[in-house]
Formats: C-alpha cells, structure tokens, sequence
C-alpha cells in the first residue's frame, strides 16, 4: 500500500512489501510507532488548515470544529440542524428518527464537523481508521494479484494449446481444468513472494484518501471552489470526478503543501505527546518535540476532497447512498477472494495495531501470505500487542 496521505509513505511502503515477503527487521516496530504518531499527527493538522483554507472560499463566515467519534453523533446532528428541508430531506430525517439503531450510529468515525454561528455544517475533515486502510489495500492487492494470477493462467494455456499444435482460440478447456490452472497460478505468485520476488507495483496500490474533507455548500459555490482550485497557487488538483445516480457528489484528489514550523509549533501547544504516553516510546523522547521525526519526510500529501451540497449529503448519510451500505457491498463484491488478499489484510492490520499498540519490539510476523488463517489468529497476536488475555477461552 502506497499511502499519498503520510508524509514518510516511501518507508511505509517499503516496510509493508518486506512484510508481504516475511522480511521483517529489528527496527521495524520502533519505526512504524514513529511514523504513525509523526505521520497522523502532520494529516491531522494539515487537514484542518487545508479546510479552513477551502471554508473561506465558499462561506464568509466563522466557524467551531468539534470532534466526533461515531456516525451517530453526525447524524443527529443533521437532524437538529437540518437548514435546507426538501421533501426528500424531510423524510429522510423522519425515517431516522423513528429507529436511529437502522442508520449505523455506532460507526466509528475520527473526525471533526466544521459548524458555523447558526449550527449549520459547513464541513466535515477525518483520518480514515486503519481497519479502514487495511480494507481498501486488500481490495488494491487483491486487484492486483488478481490480474498477475490471470495473467500466469493465461500462459498456462497458451502454453497447453501450443503443445497440441492448436491456436488458443480452438483450446476448450474444463471448467476444473481452469480451476486447476488458476490454483497452480495462485500457489506461483505466493511462491513469489516467499522467495521475494515478487515487487509491488505502486501505482496500482497507491491509497490517496487516507486523509479526507467534505464542504458542504450549494452547488453555484461548489462549482466556482472547484473551478478556482484549477489554478490555485496553494492547492493541485490531481484527479477529479463527478458521480451522479444514487450518490452524487464531485469527489477529487487534491495535493497540499504541510507548514513544518506550525507543525512543530501546535505538537508542543497542544501536547500532542500525552496522547502517545501508551505506544512504547519514553515519555522524554515525546516531550522534546516532532522534529526529529520529520527526517526524510515529503513536503506535500495528497487527500480526498468531496464537494456536496447539503441535501445530497444528507442522502449519502441517512439515504440510499449511505456511506456504510457502500461499504458493505465493496467487501461482498470483491474480484479475487482467495486466501492471499485475506492474508494481506491480516497482515496490514497487525502492521497498524503493531504501530499503535505499547510494543516496539516484534519478534516474528504472525502471518505469512502463502499460509492459510482464519480471523481470530490475527486477533490473538493483536492482542498479545496490547497485553491483552491472548484467548477468549471460557475456563
């Protein structure tokens, strides 16, 4: 996974295909506890200046941020604070109070509102959660090894059909002799990475919205936002795209500059360091400040901007197009579902639990993608992380 939030995503990146291989170094732990406090803690800070910097764009007014941690804290307050009543917005809003349990609300979130003197949401900024993360790079991995198994079952036959003398078009093959060769093609690529030869290709892994901002707005304002950041001397737009149907929204992939000085500045300000008491590293090493770990960082990220108007954001939260439902049919229609990617996803979550947990030092890793697991060894090395009763044994 090739995270474009994080400013240290090159070492990221190179740790996680070590571990896709089982290379694992000494210095491993200690070095991803680092990345993750310094790295999250820069999208952080660089996400609500960023937000204040768009807000200004479209609304001439002040605003206070607060932090939400569920889906249920956003969704009552759109209800309290509706400030464009549709028809449909009306319903909406009647449909979820009548059983808010319906509409997720005990989804986590890591996030802040942007609420302005007269209690409307003029915004919305979050750092994706790892589980989240560890999702999506198996769903890229999965993709991409996918096409790699294709490919090498592609060969195969095109092989076969040159021992018979016949072109490929004419080969009929059996269905289990298909499954066969996509098997042996399965078991090749994880022969690859055992023997680490196998590179991962970083354009197709590449995550840029780990970081993420919602402006909320109406859509003249929207349109003149986007228009401006075409040649704005602060924000590049990367990508962009306009979906229409269920969900509407213009989604674009902005790159943004980080402030090393306001960094540096607000982790003393706001003690940052408090926070990160837990995560193995000594309590005089956080106190001196983040600039020792800021060594070899890149100066600009990228994250995801979505631009929505209030009634189409209201949809995306309590319509058919609610967020979590859009979730649920990514993880039930994946392309590729064979125990490699289950593997991967494992594995990136032991590797972000690892970064957030009280330990620095790993010993083993507690997966290997050419093995098979099911989901509760990776929650007992998780917990072995946190000091946790390893089973969940009755007696």
């Amino acid at each position: 996974m090739y995270l474009t939030s994080f400013i240290h995503r090159e070492e990221l990146f190179d740790i996680t295909e070590r571990w896709l291989c089982n290379r694992l170094e000494l210095t491993d732990g200690l070095r991803l506890t680092q990345i993750l406090i310094c790295d999250g803690f820069v999208l952080g800070e660089t996400l609500e200046a960023i937000t204040g910097l768009l807000l200004s764009k479209v609304h001439a007014t002040a605003y206070r941020t607060n932090r939400i941690s569920f889906k249920g804290e956003l969704r009552e307050f759109i209800c309290s604070n509706a400030w464009i009543v549709t028809p449909r917005v009306e319903e909406l809003l009647r449909q979820y109070r009548t059983n808010p349990d319906f509409f997720y609300v005990e989804a986590p979130i890591n996030g802040s509102t942007c609420i302005d003197r007269e209690g409307r949401l003029l915004g919305i900024y979050r750092i994706k959660r790892p589980r989240r993360i560890a999702e999506k790079a198996n769903r890229y991995i999965a993709n991409w090894i996918f096409r790699m198994v294709q490919d090498k079952a592609q060969r195969m036959a095109e092989e076969r059909a040159q021992r018979l003398g016949i072109p490929l078009h004419y080969l009929l093959t059996p269905e289990e002799e298909m499954e066969r060769e996509f098997v042996l093609a399965e078991e090749t690529i994880a022969q690859g990475f055992r023997d680490g030869r196998v590179k991962l290709d970083k354009a197709a892994l590449t995550i840029p919205d780990v970081g993420g901002i919602k402006i909320i707005a109406e859509d003249e304002a929207l349109s003149g936002l986007a228009e401006s950041l075409q040649n704005d001397p602060v924000v590049r737009v990367i990508e962009q795209e306009k979906h229409e149907g269920d969900y509407r929204a213009r989604n674009l992939i902005i790159d943004v500059p980080w402030d090393r000085e306001t960094v540096c500045r607000r982790y003393m300000e706001s003690r940052t360091w408090q926070r990160c008491l837990e995560r193995g590293v000594p309590e005089e090493v956080l106190r001196s400040g983040i600039e020792p770990l800021l060594d070899k960082a890149e100066p600009r990220i990228s994250v995801e901007l979505i631009l929505s108007t209030f009634p189409d954001f209201v949809e995306s939260e309590l319509g058919i197009s609610i967020h979590e439902e859009r979730i649920v049919a990514q993880r039930n229609h994946k392309m590729y579902k064979g125990y490699i990617p289950m593997n991967v996803e494992f594995l990136i979550e032991y590797l972000f639990a690892a970064g957030l947990s009280p330990q620095t030092h790993i010993e083993q890793l507690p997966v290997k993608l050419w093995g098979r697991y099911l989901p509760d060894t990776i929650s007992y090395h998780i917990r072995r992380l946190y000091g946790q009763p390893e089973q969940d044994a009755l007696y």
